[in-house]
């Protein structure tokens, strides 16, 4: 008789199981719009010719070695990463009011946030303060802040399914009725999964009522230069709260836009009053990175350090990061068009006003079983496909697909 033999079998993940479903189907013309990764237009991963360059460049360097780093993680890392985020020139870094903390990607980010922010936000040990997260969002948010002992999550408004795109005036509505100092969970750019983000005039509105209303703005930046191909541009929400005064928090993935899935490359970036708040701030999040990981990888994040921090290279990194936006760009246009021309019924405009890596085509649970079953095109029950699983060779069998679906399944 087992010790265990009472754990239940937990539920897999989704994104997961669907790629595993993806793999073990047989068929010839299967296609996988599920997984959160880029694909090249051969539908292969894809190693940037920048990392490529820096792996070598690491493996040839004698003068390295595999010492722990730092508790907090590589410094070069940590400080070329926050200047990604708040720009070169801003006026909280020079005031030496940043400060970072190299994570095990996004998700780590985001974790040490999370159990900061429980510890010493409003009080201390404050289970009950509010985190709100957007209707829809990435699943792994409410877990994150769940399991770091909040108890008390929220949705807000931000999806507005009729008209396929943001609803501003209820999103604008949940932050006049939160209660002050609630946290706001918000997606620097291309929101997961509808690739719908607030316009720049839109998030000035966010920011008025967040302001006034004293709530607490925390940055999930996933895909920073990846959505437009413009770095600067796809940080503006994130610089434009730290002009106003916030003091916020900024997870930050390297995944997407290095294309280091595995090497889990994160950063937390802080911004407080002053640099007193800061390094105090720090030092807590030092004790929870202790007994959490203890101390971070080096290969991600001296690779992207050395990326950074070399012009050279940095200007390569950004043609490379260019190269994987604009291929989404022509696939949101490429499959809009097709199912135009093919006269599917209802409104495709928001394929190509929505942004990144993610589509919320609209399609509802029915038409993505049919989907999945009748035509071997796995993707997320909520309708989300990963633009990068199309291609020119498979994007006029989905687009016939997606018009069977949506004209025989209600």
């Amino acid at each position: 008789m087992s010790l265990f033999r009472d754990v239940p079998l937990a539920d897999p993940v989704a994104v997961f199981k669907l790629t595993a479903d993806f793999r073990e189907d047989p068929a010839p013309n299967k296609v996988n719009l599920g997984v959160g990764a880029y694909r090249t237009d051969e539908g292969k991963p894809w190693v940037l010719p920048v990392v490529k360059k820096v792996e070598k460049m690491i493996a040839e360097d004698n003068s390295l070695n595999h010492e722990y780093l730092p508790i907090l993680g590589l410094p070069e890392f940590r400080s070329s990463a926050s200047k990604i985020a708040l720009g070169e020139d801003s006026p909280a870094i020079l005031e030496k009011r940043v400060g970072a903390v190299q994570c095990l990607g996004g998700t780590g980010a985001l974790k040490i946030g999370a159990e900061f922010l429980r510890r010493w936000y409003n009080g201390n040990n404050n289970t009950k303060t509010p985190v709100y997260v957007s209707a829809p969002t990435w699943e792994n948010h409410n877990a994150v802040f769940a399991n770091a002992g909040f108890e008390d999550i929220r949705p807000y408004k931000y999806w507005d399914a009729q008209k396929r795109g943001l609803d501003l005036s209820g999103f604008l509505g949940d932050l006049e009725s939160a209660p002050e100092y609630s946290i706001f969970v918000l997606h620097a750019c291309a929101h997961n999964p509808t690739g719908t983000d607030p316009s720049q005039d839109e998030w000035k509105q966010i920011a008025e009522v967040m302001k006034r209303r004293s709530l607490f703005a925390f940055f999930d930046s996933a895909y920073q230069g990846f959505a437009s191909g413009n770095l600067e541009k796809d940080a503006w929400a994130v610089r434009f709260f730290v002009s106003q005064g916030f003091e916020i928090l900024c997870a930050q993935s390297f995944s997407k836009n290095f294309g280091l899935y595995n090497e889990r490359v994160g950063n937390l970036t802080v911004v407080a009053k002053d640099e007193d708040n800061v390094n105090r701030v720090l030092s807590q999040m030092e004790k929870i990175v202790r007994i959490t990981w203890s101390n971070p990888p080096s290969q991600g994040a001296r690779l992207v350090a050395i990326t950074l921090t070399t012009p050279e290279l940095f200007n390569e990194w950004k043609d490379n990061v260019k190269t994987m936006a604009d291929r989404v760009l022509l696939m949101r246009a490429e499959l809009k068009a097709r199912l135009l021309s093919l006269g599917t019924p209802g409104t495709w405009e928001h394929i190509t006003q929505q942004i990144g890596m993610f589509s919320f085509t609209g399609l509802n649970p029915k038409q993505v079983e049919y989907l999945v079953k009748e035509k071997h095109i796995y993707l997320m029950a909520s309708g989300r496909i990963n633009m990068c699983g199309l291609t020119t060779k498979n994007i006029d069998y989905v687009a016939e697909s997606i018009h069977e679906a949506v004209t025989r399944v209600q």
